[in-house]
């Protein structure tokens, strides 16, 4: 039987792994591509991208046509090669042949286009689109029976096949997390921190950054008047809860914009004048995430609310400045929060307030200390304890050395820390 002539044959072989090394490095290009940047060049009217999402919104097509292709040009290679060989070098090379065509094939089809492709995942893709178009135009009838075919095979199996999931990339809270934090040399470090303070907000909940019940500000009726007159002439706060004798016995909340033109009265009605001004309070829940708390602001026409627990006692107040300061950073010099007083040392300590929160320590010190149900540093350390400590107490935590400098009213007020 006559054969094809020699040069003809070497012609076809190099197309031949030509071909496979152009499916080869497609298909790692396809599957290596940043879908997510991909999807905001297609958003933004780039042609390329569009071609490209089209393909791999169908990887069950895209993969058919590739692999039909890689096999068709291996397995013709194949047979050109031994005949190759036959006319050279007789029997023995039928049996070199094959040899030699899959070191070719894995450097220069597999091995080389792959390397490429997943260095240059874009440009590779973009180059390969319109090609692999033209293929699954001219081959479809093939794609479709060996798809077919293939989702028979898995439904046989007990394995279910739904092509709506296929294109599924979604990413849960973690794994953009990950992302953010890999993508440190594109995004602004005050940018990350911010998106990723935003990812922190469904596991924090409102007791973690409120004010403590202990360090409200506010009115009391049962103060003299002159007292009251000089709490609103010297806050720093916009708005104050007006309370009877204890802060639990809350009556409303007072602007002090509203106040003003009661501070030169002095008669016995401006307290009951003041109490006409108050607005309802807004109590939410302990437990409640931030990124709930932050949602419900946005509907409600106040901005402020105590924190209440199963019992109905206030634990704490949280404002929206609150929770905008844990995705921002502090907003103002005058905050509604208690500063911390966090005072560095000479040797290398700090005297931290007893009542400052382990998020906020986390910000402003060098230490870890752990975290748990206990959202003080005061609560910390008798959690740890499992006593009221006296002054002098030291403790460890997290190699971090704490001693308790001041107890009052069964609460640490100041430690000094030190690694």
């Amino acid at each position: 039987m006559e054969t094809l002539p020699l040069p003809i044959l070497l012609v076809a072989i190099v197309c031949l792994i030509l071909l496979s090394a152009f499916f080869s490095g497609s298909e790692t290009g396809m599957m290596a591509l940043n879908r997510y940047r991909l999807r905001h060049m297609a958003n933004q009217g780039s042609k390329k991208a569009k071609r490209v999402k089209a393909l791999i919104d169908a990887p069950d097509r895209l993969l058919s046509i590739i692999l039909i292709g890689n096999t068709f040009s291996n397995n013709f290679s194949a047979a050109i090669a031994t005949l190759i060989g036959a006319q050279l070098y007789g029997e023995i090379g039928i049996v070199l042949a094959p040899l030699l065509l899959t070191i070719i094939v894995l450097i220069f089809s597999e091995v080389a286009p792959k390397t490429l492709a997943a260095m240059k995942p874009e440009w590779t893709a973009f180059k390969a689109a319109l090609p692999l178009q033209i293929f699954l135009i001219l081959l479809y009838p093939l794609v479709w029976l060996v798809n077919g075919s293939s989702n028979f095979l898995l439904k046989c199996l007990g394995f279910k096949v739904n092509k709506k999931h296929h294109t599924t990339d979604h990413l849960n809270t973690e794994e953009l997390r990950t992302l953010v934090l890999e993508s440190s040399s594109l995004i602004p470090t005050q940018h990350r921190q911010m998106l990723l303070s935003i990812l922190d907000l469904e596991h924090v909940s409102v007791e973690g950054i409120m004010i403590p019940k202990q360090e409200i500000i506010g009115i009391d009726l049962q103060d003299k008047w002159d007292v009251i007159c000089n709490v609103l002439s010297t806050t720093t706060h916009h708005v104050l809860p007006v309370y009877r004798g204890d802060i639990d016995d809350v009556l409303g909340m007072l602007s002090v914009r509203d106040a003003w033109s009661l501070l030169l009265n002095k008669t016995a009605s401006a307290k009951d004048k003041l109490e006409q001004l108050l607005k309802p309070c807004y109590f939410i829940p302990e437990g409640t995430p931030l990124q709930t708390q932050l949602l419900q602001f946005q509907k409600h026409t106040t901005n402020i609310a105590f924190v209440v627990n199963e019992y109905g006692d206030i634990l704490g107040l949280i404002t929206l400045e609150d929770i905008l300061e844990e995705i921002v950073g502090e907003l103002s010099s005058t905050s509604t929060k208690t500063n911390l007083n966090v005072h560095p040392q000479e040797d290398g300590s700090y005297i931290v307030d007893g009542s400052a929160t382990l998020r906020e320590l986390k910000r402003e010190l060098p230490f870890k200390l752990p975290e748990g149900s206990v959202h003080t540093l005061s609560g910390t350390i008798i959690d740890y304890l499992e006593y009221i400590p006296e002054q002098g107490t030291s403790l460890k935590l997290n190699n971090v050395i704490i001693e308790v400098l001041q107890v009052k009213n069964n609460t640490i007020k100041k430690v000094r820390m030190s690694s």
